[in-house]
């Protein structure tokens, strides 16, 4: 049952999720396609431009500090260091992707990889109010594809999900009540 209408956010979400039709812009089936990476472009960008700044204003800090309030290399390095372990955190931050290739999905979160055969994937699932899309994998535990989330705006989000969705039906996956 699709009630997909045109222009309508609200059942294109349904699409994303149940719907029978590709998504727009989808390769055909059998055309090449892969691999396919998506990725929260937005919150990449955020967290390489705060991480740069972190580490560059703490660089200045470093720099700036008297001498002769105590402010030796040392503690200076330690400014540095800090600064460097910022940046790290706001790149941990970015990390997220969702890769797929023939062989199968990869999904890399914020400290985890998960690496997943086509017939693992049983349901790809953007739901209203879902930051991110979530996969049900056929050992009925759902894992949550960071790569893919409404931060980048939900209409490109249920794009992205549906294109995965029509991958994961092309490629192997089994979604349940669908033959």
């Amino acid at each position: 049952m699709d009630d997909h209408r045109e222009g309508d956010p609200h059942t294109m979400e349904q699409t994303a999720v149940t719907g029978n039709d590709p998504a727009p812009g989808a390769p055909a089936a059998g055309a090449p396609g892969l691999p396919r990476t998506w990725y929260p472009s937005r919150s990449r960008m955020m967290t390489r431009v705060v991480g740069v700044v972190i580490l560059v204003g703490l660089t200045v800090l470093a720099v700036a500090l008297p001498e002769n309030g105590g402010w030796n290399f040392g503690s200076r390095a330690g400014v540095v260091l800090t600064g460097v372990f910022g940046l790290c955190f706001m790149l941990m931050l970015g990390r997220p992707k969702v890769v797929a290739t023939a062989e199968g999905v990869t999904v890399v979160n914020l400290l985890r990889v998960h690496h997943l055969d086509w017939p693992q994937i049983v349901r790809v699932q953007l739901r209203q109010g879902d930051p991110w899309v979530f996969l049900d994998l056929s050992d009925g535990e759902t894992l949550a594809a960071m790569g893919i989330q409404t931060s980048n705006g939900r209409e490109r989000a249920i794009k992205a999900a549906t294109e995965l969705r029509d991958l994961v039906d092309r490629f192997g996956g089994i979604e349940p009540g669908r033959h």
